[in-house]
């Protein structure tokens, strides 16, 4: 199947950059939000994401401007029937992405149309099988930011149609540019099954007062060559998305180093997010 035209579904800050990415690629890319002051952010973001390229050199005018043009917004299902590619993109929450996907199969017209979700952990078929089309299902895992990391996971499910898995594996490499990781379907992954763990340790690890967030962060970032520390990487995420993805991963696995850190259920609890709320293991203004 020819990829011609792309939705996505929630437009924040991974959306938004799925959308981004499709249309720099120049397919037209329609953006769904839940309200119209959602969808004007989702576009306010991304229009700021590419003028932030255009200044660094990293985006010609020409494209800039195509760009723009080929990305719409809605907030309604009904609108995004006739696209090729759907990609689901809203919170880790296994309700939620089944509610999305039982009402992406009644509105998306062709049979042939993929739907993909952006889940970091849940298994793919868990999502699918809400669907009449589990063979039409399949995970499309990007990293934030979107339009920056290279890395793309493909998952399909037990029931995912081989030609989708081909179709989706081309589509990332050859339009989007991104380097495939194919990963079975397993809570988690591949990335996400290795980096859990090692969060969740770093949490413990601040908790218990074995060292500063600083001093944590400093140690892999100088000791082990990483770009980011782990909980500045953490904060980066959002610890709502992090304590979402280590349930998963624990209620698959049963291991205890996947269990949620006591210290990020309280900060959870207390609202205090990383980034987008100004407030993690660190303070941003």
């Amino acid at each position: 199947m020819d990829i011609q035209s792309v939705a996505v579904v929630g437009g924040g800050q991974m959306g938004g950059g799925v959308a981004e990415l499709a249309a720099k690629a120049g397919l037209p890319t329609i953006v769904r939000e839940v309200s119209p002051e959602a969808a004007e952010r989702s576009r306010t973001g991304i229009q700021k994401s590419l003028d932030r390229a255009l200044e660094r050199g990293k985006l010609e005018e020409s494209a800039h401007t195509s760009a723009l043009d080929n990305l719409t917004f809605t907030t309604e299902l009904i609108d995004l029937a006739e696209c090729d590619l759907v990609v689901e993109a809203v919170v880790e929450s296994l309700d939620l992405k089944t509610e999305i996907f039982r009402e992406l199969d009644e509105v998306i017209a062709s049979p042939d149309a993929i739907l993909a979700t952006n889940t970091s952990s849940i298994p793919i078929i868990d999502i699918a099988m809400v669907t009449k089309r589990p063979e039409q299902v399949i995970g499309l895992h990007f990293f934030n930011p979107a339009p920056v990391m290279k890395l793309v996971e493909i998952i399909p499910s037990v029931r995912t149609d081989a030609a989708v898995t081909a179709t989706i594996t081309a589509f990332a490499t050859d339009v989007l540019n991104k380097v495939v990781v194919a990963a079975k379907d397993r809570a988690g992954f591949v990335v996400n099954m290795l980096l859990v763990p090692y969060l969740n340790a770093a949490m413990r690890m601040y908790s218990d007062g074995h060292a500063s967030a600083a001093d944590i962060d400093n140690g892999m970032k100088l000791g082990a060559a990483h770009p980011m520390g782990p909980l500045e990487l953490s904060d980066m995420i959002g610890l709502d998305t992090m304590m979402l993805v280590a349930e998963t991963l624990f209620a698959e696995y049963g291991d205890d180093f996947y269990l949620p850190p006591p210290l990020l259920k309280r900060m959870v609890a207390a609202g205090q997010l990383g980034r987008k709320t100004g407030q993690g293991f660190y303070k941003y203004s």
